[in-house]
């Protein structure tokens, strides 16, 4: 009894401070807010089989974020960020038509607002305006391209439901994807973005809509519908991981439609765990491939980025790999085997090795180094992609 007492009095108590901690006005929720610098100088190398010259940069990129404590639910948040070749290793095409006797490496040098928004958040519902990072589930669909220097962010408003503990309901609106490649390669929009999702004992089930405009030309839209159920679970004391997915897309452009699919399972033995996957961009006959276009591209399909956009005859990808702990660090290693999914005489689309090891230095210092090396089939080149890279975050 005494135990639940001090329970029930240490809770009270705990919550009491909750609420006087909260600021009294919106000038101290100012200055109890928080300031965050992040940093990464990463060495990128590209080397093609072809006529171009191969890539090396060196490049910072700097994030500093101010953000807001909440006031009655209130809250801002405002963030920069800056990209920059180093040191003058700079012999690289930044997908801008700079030096395009090289190859590309897709970081370019800017300066930019990366997000600025006004966020609302209170009980059951959340509610976000402004330039801000926008993701859902796995990236596949929808992701901010963290792996670049210049990341991905969108001018949009963004809904937030969660009426029941396992229910969510997410509705964003955006009208500006503020892409990669600088802010001249900024693009408008009107895409309609709704992810509902649940939670089950086995794993979490999400049905979503993407419906894409860019332009506002109503007559070049994606529209892609899906449905997704990814968990986990423990079999004969094994810890394994699932993955199941379907969407079915339309191209209005041209009236196109292609199905997407994906197979994923994984099992952790000790401090290493292997995975087994197949994930297929659907083709209709041969003219068209399924398209993400709002997704974390490099984190699918190998990291050479050799797919960033799908073949017409679509693509098939079957994967497999190992993953875990060693050197105080961690290590990935993955092979891919590439496919068309439409029968056509160029089929072969060859293989990939990526292998990667990041560990910390301290609590704010990470170093990390990754390596892709693609054999073209029918299609495409040989590459080999390398970085090398430090980050401090504060």
């Amino acid at each position: 009894m005494k135990l639940r007492y001090l329970a029930t009095v240490t809770a009270l108590a705990l919550s009491s401070a909750a609420v006087a901690a909260e600021p009294a006005s919106i000038a101290d929720a100012v200055a109890e807010g928080s300031v965050k610098l992040d940093a990464r100088l990463r060495y990128e190398n590209v080397s093609q089989d072809n006529a171009l010259k191969d890539a090396d940069a060196l490049t910072l990129r700097t994030r500093l974020t101010l953000e807001t404590a909440a006031y009655q639910g209130l809250s801002a948040l405002v963030e920069f960020e800056d990209s920059r070749d180093a040191f003058g290793i700079n012999d690289y095409n930044d997908a801008l038509g700079s030096k395009p006797e090289y190859s590309v490496i897709a970081d370019p040098n800017t300066t930019e607002l990366d997000q600025a928004f006004l966020r609302y958040q209170r009980g059951m519902f959340k509610g976000t305006l402004g330039r801000q990072v926008v993701t859902m589930d796995n990236h596949r669909f929808v992701g901010h391209v963290g792996w670049r220097q210049d990341r991905q962010t969108f001018d949009a408003v963004n809904l937030m439901l969660t009426p029941a503990k396992d229910l969510s309901l997410n509705y964003v609106y955006i009208n500006q994807r503020n892409r990669i490649f600088a802010e001249e390669k900024d693009v408008d929009s009107k895409d309609h973005l709704i992810n509902v999702g649940y939670k089950t004992g086995f794993g979490k089930l999400t049905a979503y809509a993407y419906l894409l405009e860019m332009d506002n030309d109503t007559t070049n839209g994606i529209d892609t519908y899906g449905v997704r159920f990814a968990g986990g679970a423990k079999l004969a004391n094994t810890p394994v991981k699932y993955q199941l997915e379907y969407a079915t897309q339309e191209n209005k452009a041209n009236d196109f439609e292609a199905d997407y699919y994906l197979i994923e399972g994984a099992a952790t033995f000790g401090v290493v765990t292997a995975k087994l996957g197949y994930e297929v961009l659907g083709s209709d006959s041969g003219q068209y491939g399924f398209s993400t276009p709002l997704a974390t591209l490099h984190k699918f399909n190998g990291w050479a980025d050799q797919f960033l956009g799908t073949p017409d005859a679509g693509l098939v990808d079957l994967y497999a790999g190992v993953s875990g702990k060693a050197l105080g660090g961690k290590f990935a290693a993955i092979y891919h085997d590439f496919s068309a999914d439409e029968s056509v005489a160029a089929d072969d689309f060859g293989s990939e090795i990526d292998l990667s090891y990041t560990t910390k230095v301290a609590k704010n210092y990470t170093l990390g180094v990754k390596y892709a090396m693609y054999d073209a089939g029918d299609i495409k080149v040989d590459t080999d992609k390398l970085w090398v890279w430090a980050s401090a975050s504060f």
